[in-house]
């Protein structure tokens, strides 16, 4: 009989924890919303909450991904290796662990508010909905942004118990990031998901693939700068968004050949570019603190 020990090593990589890209990337825009919602350092309580929820329903995400995958995955080069392609993990393991780390994900959530839980479902139903997407609309990572960006109204509900308008602003450039970030990545299999039958706005986009996600970059360097102006963001916030503009045409330069290993290396990059809003918004936050502290140590 296999005990949990001997399949641990299994389970692990059925929820990518060797690979923890995709939780920063769905971290980056709550923790913008945490901030910006607190107008500083959140509550401990509600910071441990997100972090913890992130990184639970990311991994959902990926039992899912890999469930709704399990037929195809074996046909990638990428991909053959994974737990329930090459049969190392069961269905029926897969569920139940996609039911606990969920339960565990909905445990955390009911110590927020009445709000918060009623947005959770649905931020269950964008992560049951996404990995099945691929084979009916070319929009997947549409569906993907929608889900990845749902920590940002949970923030602000969490946080204000109310959903300002405004909020959808920094929703919107979440969802617009994340399409950006995920056809680079869709780039890297596009050869293989064609073979398969399988959708991608790689493969919708075409030849256009770089200008599209050039000017889907564009918009979200744009809404992040309404953002600033409406949340009355200062230079640090600035300075973090010409860092990821930077980043940005980066990317465009070392996706243009359209090789796999460039795009996953602009796909992978997108971490810095969450990281540098964030710290911009960070930073703005606690710059009177600093200053306070700089000049009373002199």
């Amino acid at each position: 009989m296999t005990t949990l020990k001997q399949k641990l090593p299994d389970y692990l990589a059925l929820i990518r924890f060797d690979k923890p890209i995709g939780t920063y990337l769905l971290l980056w825009p709550t923790l913008w919303a945490l901030w910006i919602a607190s107008e500083g350092l959140p509550p401990l309580d509600l910071l441990i909450i997100f972090c913890l929820g992130t990184f639970l329903t990311r991994s959902a995400g990926c039992v899912m991904n890999d469930f709704a995958d399990r037929n195809f995955d074996g046909h990638v080069k990428r991909t053959a290796s994974r737990p329930m392609a090459s049969g190392r993990v069961s269905v029926g393991e897969a569920m139940m662990l996609f039911a606990s780390l969920m339960f565990i994900a909905f445990l955390l959530v009911l110590m927020t508010n009445t709000l918060t839980i009623l947005l959770s479902f649905c931020a269950a139903g964008l992560t049951l909905l996404y990995p099945f997407m691929k084979r009916y609309t070319h929009l997947p990572q549409v569906v993907l942004g929608a889900a990845f960006s749902w920590g940002v109204p949970m923030s602000f509900a969490a946080t204000l118990n109310e959903l300002p308008l405004s909020v959808w602003l920094i929703y919107s450039a979440a969802l617009l990031w994340t399409i950006v970030y995920d056809t680079e990545y869709a780039m890297v299999d596009r050869d293989d998901d064609i073979k398969l039958g399988l959708k991608s706005t790689a493969i919708l986009f075409g030849s256009d693939d770089c200008r599209i996600i050039a000017i889907l970059q564009t918009c979200v360097v744009l809404l992040l700068l309404l953002v600033g102006i409406e949340f009355s963001l200062g230079i640090p916030y600035y300075v973090g968004l010409v860092v990821a503009a930077g980043l940005f045409i980066y990317h465009q330069k070392i996706i243009s050949g359209r090789e796999r290993e460039p795009c996953f290396k602009a796909f992978l990059n997108n971490n810095y570019v969450g990281m540098a809003i964030f710290l911009g918004i960070a930073v703005h936050y606690q710059l009177p603190d600093l200053l306070a502290f700089w000049g009373a140590s002199e």
